[in-house]
């Protein structure tokens, strides 16, 4: 059975984009961003909600031709490309590098993947991880937590319908104030 993973950079007050989709508070480190590679390289399959699959593949697919492309950016682009993916939307009917399209029910699909064998999967999307986190289907949360204040906007958390007990796994603070967290949920 896999583990599914679910982590974002979110706001301290627990945003994950401030009003109109602002995510300009979360522009990272070189330590953060190496981080969420070595997240990515350790993922075997990710799962993408319609928007932020948008905005992933409105710039991984060509970032590293970029000509001021970092070689960490680099390596993270290719890994990004050549990776297993699935989105999960009703609006978009086509998308590319190693990615399969789901229009049906997420947490029946996500249910199933689940229940195969392989690595651990991460899903990113709020909307979507809303479903799964609502379907006790989330097995660990990372949160990478940046000293800003937007006061509003994407919950990084959805409402829920009973509590989550979880177990603290890791802490750890990078030199640029971020906070990463990670918690396995107590089954």
């Amino acid at each position: 059975m896999r583990k599914l993973i679910y982590g974002m950079n979110l706001t301290l007050d627990g945003y994950i984009a401030a009003p109109g989709d602002d995510i300009g508070w979360s522009v990272p480190s070189d330590e953060l961003f190496q981080f969420w590679s070595d997240q990515l390289q350790a993922t075997d399959l990710s799962l993408y909600g319609c928007k932020l699959w948008q905005t992933m593949s409105s710039y991984w697919p060509t970032a590293d031709q970029q000509p001021n492309a970092t070689p960490a950016e680099i390596e993270f682009a290719r890994r990004w490309r050549d990776m297993s993916k699935v989105v999960f939307s009703s609006t978009i009917d086509k998308v590319d590098w190693n990615t399969r399209l789901v229009t049906g029910d997420a947490v029946a699909e996500i249910t199933r993947l689940k229940a195969e064998d392989g690595g651990p999967m991460d899903i990113g999307g709020a909307t979507l991880a809303g479903a799964a986190m609502r379907a006790g289907l989330i097995d660990e949360y990372v949160l990478a937590t940046a000293p800003v204040l937007v006061g509003g906007g994407t919950p990084f958390f959805t409402a829920l319908d009973s509590w989550v007990n979880l177990n603290l796994v890791e802490t750890r603070t990078l030199p640029c104030g971020v906070i990463l967290t990670r918690y396995e949920t107590r089954r």
